[in-house]
């Protein structure tokens, strides 16, 4: 397995992304079957490799976390029935808090450090950094630069690194049977940071700030700076293009087409700017961040420059594995092994997708359906786990001080698990429900209002979060029966309508309005600390006028909390902010 973080399937060539430099993926194509419908689960990156490891859907129970002691991991099983695997990787989550179990369900595993402000080298002095990097700077960023001089070259860079292991390892074992091995780089994922020989497969002018890691946030930069980023990020593919060639150099070398399993995956997708949004996991998660590219070549099947249009998901990558070396799959699985053969037979009608306390959306491969939660609060949202670590460090007494014992779910052993309030940085609500037909809107531009249409996804909807054991509160919080049929009354795209608008308006360009003693550029504690430019505020914007939160960002710009608002700041009340701010 070769795996990528956040590969933009639009921006392959196989996939008809006609300007990046990516022969090798064109070559990839021409020698596996290239799936042309498969979808992300539970996302963002530690979701979705539980899903890697366990082939069943994890987000409507459980936030970013580690394995839980009740589940089946596809490794181990393979471990436990005489495969030998190996992990090779450079991607920093596996050694946090919450990534913590899976590196180690493997026979044996290497790790490379440096990737997006992995704590790896240390300096007390700051490191030095371009003067107009962005204002909201934490650790990780500054850790990044302190990483940088270390992966000058790109021998020393960690995606190097991974595939030198990792090519080691076929090498070692090119003549013994039985053993699976992951070459996994965080790469694409930003930082894009790659070297000079990749930027300059992408020649442009640019003269705006330096700009290769862009924040989760709707976009406010120009058009130049948003144009550099994505050549920036087509340089960092163009390098993962490289790598891969070289492991198809070594299926070529020796002969590992004749009987070796090849699949080259990702987690998911990133946005460059399209839809007005920067990144993930804020804005409603569309086919940019979903619609995966996949690639599989099994030997028993053949199937060399083919294509299948069947709905596959993430889920159905440990059955696969499973299945090829003959391990019985677990019963918890509700993955199945891909459809390599020219069948080409249906695996599910429908699939779910989402991040916990997010949007719970559903796709057919025709339709998407978005589900919000039905009421401003987002709640109620519970975590399930017995492994209360969040990314980068433990619950807190706070949050496990009214902890209950859950009953069992049919997946948990017989386990009851710890429960507990959920929390998400962001709130979906402000997005609205959302329907979209991608045979007529591929680019998911114009939502549709069709009732018939979401009460079948709707349904659809309920069908699956119930196959999956979706806690209670799951539907209490998106206003869906836990029992009984979805009907009418149900359906939210029409309700939300108007939210759904605003929310999907473009937030205003600093650069558009004329620059007064006062701007949307202005650091807020200045809004706030000026009584004219506070009742600006809070005529416009009321609820974050009196925020405390505007205290504690005070050095950074409203333009930019609005655009990190997650859509709660509505873009026609920012504007009108604008408007009279420059007056001032």
């Amino acid at each position: 397995m070769v795996m990528f973080d956040s590969l933009n399937r639009r921006m392959l060539p196989p996939y008809g992304g006609d300007w990046t430099h990516a022969p090798n993926f064109a070559r990839l194509a021409e020698r596996t079957v290239t799936f042309d419908k498969a979808y992300a689960g539970s996302m963002p990156c530690m979701p979705a490799r539980r899903e890697l490891h366990t082939g069943r859907y994890n987000f409507l129970h459980r936030s970013w976390g580690p394995l839980e002691p009740f589940d089946d991991s596809m490794p181990e099983l393979l471990k436990q029935n005489g495969v030998y695997t190996h992990l090779a990787s450079d991607h920093p989550h596996y050694w946090e808090d919450g990534g913590a179990t899976y590196h180690g369900r493997y026979n044996s595993w290497e790790f490379f450090r440096g990737q997006e402000g992995d704590p790896w080298k240390g300096q007390v002095a700051d490191p030095e950094m371009p003067e107009d990097l962005k204002r909201m700077r934490s650790a990780v960023y500054r850790q990044d630069w302190v990483n940088r001089p270390h992966m000058a070259t790109e021998d020393r860079h960690p995606q190097t690194l991974t595939f030198d292991a990792g090519l080691e390892f076929i090498h070692t074992n090119k003549d013994a049977d039985r053993w699976f091995v992951q070459i996994e780089t965080f790469d694409p994922h930003e930082p894009f940071f790659s070297h000079q020989r990749y930027k300059d497969l992408y020649p442009h002018a640019y003269d705006g700030p330096h700009f290769d890691w862009p924040d989760y946030k709707q976009v406010v930069e120009t058009d130049e700076q948003v144009a550099h980023a994505g050549y920036e990020y087509a340089a960092l593919l163009s390098m993962c293009d490289r790598s891969l060639g070289r492991v198809l150099d070594a299926m070529d070398e020796y002969g590992l087409w004749d009987d070796t399993l090849l699949i080259v995956n990702t987690d998911h997708g990133l946005l460059l700017g399209e839809k007005g949004w920067w990144g993930k996991s804020v804005q409603p998660w569309y086919n940019e961040l979903v619609h995966l590219p996949l690639f599989v070549w099994d030997p028993r099947a053949g199937g060399a420059g083919e294509r299948r249009d069947t709905l596959v998901q993430t889920i159905d990558l440990a059955p696969t594995l499973l299945e090829y070396f003959g391990v019985e799959r677990p019963a918890d699985m509700q993955g199945a092994p891909l459809p390599v053969a020219a069948s080409d037979a249906p695996v599910r009608e429908a699939g779910l997708f989402g991040i916990h306390g997010g949007h719970v959306n559903i796709t057919d491969g025709r339709y998407v359906y978005m589900r919000a939660p039905s009421s401003p609060g987002n709640t109620p949202l519970e975590e399930h786990t017995l492994m209360p670590t969040h990314m980068r460090g433990r619950f807190t007494p706070a949050e496990l001080a009214d902890v209950e014992l859950a009953e069992p779910f049919g997946f948990t052993k017989g386990l009851r698990t710890l429960r507990t309030a959920g929390r998400t940085f962001v709130n979906p609500y402000h997005h609205g429900s959302l329907l979209f037909d991608l045979e007529n809107d591929p680019e998911q531009l114009e939502p549709l209002v069709d009732d018939e249409a979401e009460l079948r996804l709707a349904t659809l909807l309920v069908e699956l979060m119930r196959g999956t054991e979706a806690p209670p509160s799951q539907y209490e919080r998106l206003g869906l029966p836990a029992e009984g049929p979805v009907t009418e009354a149900h359906l939210l795209v029409q309700a939300q309508r108007d939210q759904a608008r605003r929310a999907a308006l473009p937030l205003p360009r600093a650069e558009d309005y004329p620059e007064g003693r006062l701007s949307l550029r202005t650091p807020v504690m200045t809004l706030i600390g000026d009584p004219v430019a506070l009742e600006v505020l809070k005529r416009h914007l009321p609820g974050i006028a009196d925020s405390e939160l505007l205290q504690f960002l005070g050095p950074t710009p409203l333009i930019d909390i609005a655009a990190m608002s997650g859509g709660m700041i509505p873009p026609d009340r920012l504007r009108l902010v604008a408007e009279e701010l420059a007056k001032l």
